[in-house]
């Protein structure tokens, strides 16, 4: 059986790792390594249990826009169906937005940032 993933999702935190993905999506994805330019990075204090529980940490990754046209987050790009991208939806909490993006590579995806600068 092929999974069909129409969505390609940019992630820079706890959506990479293992044991978060097999708690929502039941599986491993596979990535490939891209960079969000003109954003930094900064941490946001997670208050919900659910998600410190799967990711292990109350400390998860933000990211911002950035003043220096240099800076760009490292990340990974994922290949989701429509029914990960709702579980990574209920995953993020309420200080992240997910939002269209163009990576360094072009590729066009969606990645969670800050709900507060993002909200339309």
């Amino acid at each position: 059986m092929t999974l069909q993933a129409p969505h390609a999702l940019f992630t820079y935190g706890t959506l990479q790792m293992r044991e978060v993905q097999l708690a929502r999506f039941g599986r491993v994805l596979k990535g490939r390594r891209d960079a969000l330019p003109g954003y930094r990075t900064t941490e946001l204090r997670i208050t919900d249990p659910d998600v410190i529980a799967v990711s292990g940490t109350d400390r998860h990754l933000l990211v911002i826009p950035s003043n220096d046209p240099s800076d760009a987050v490292e990340g990974a790009v994922l290949e989701l169906t429509d029914e990960e991208l709702a579980a990574a939806d209920d995953y993020e909490v309420d200080d992240y937005a997910r939002v269209a993006v163009t990576l360094v590579s072009g590729t066009k995806a969606w990645a969670y940032l800050e709900a507060a600068r993002e909200a339309v």
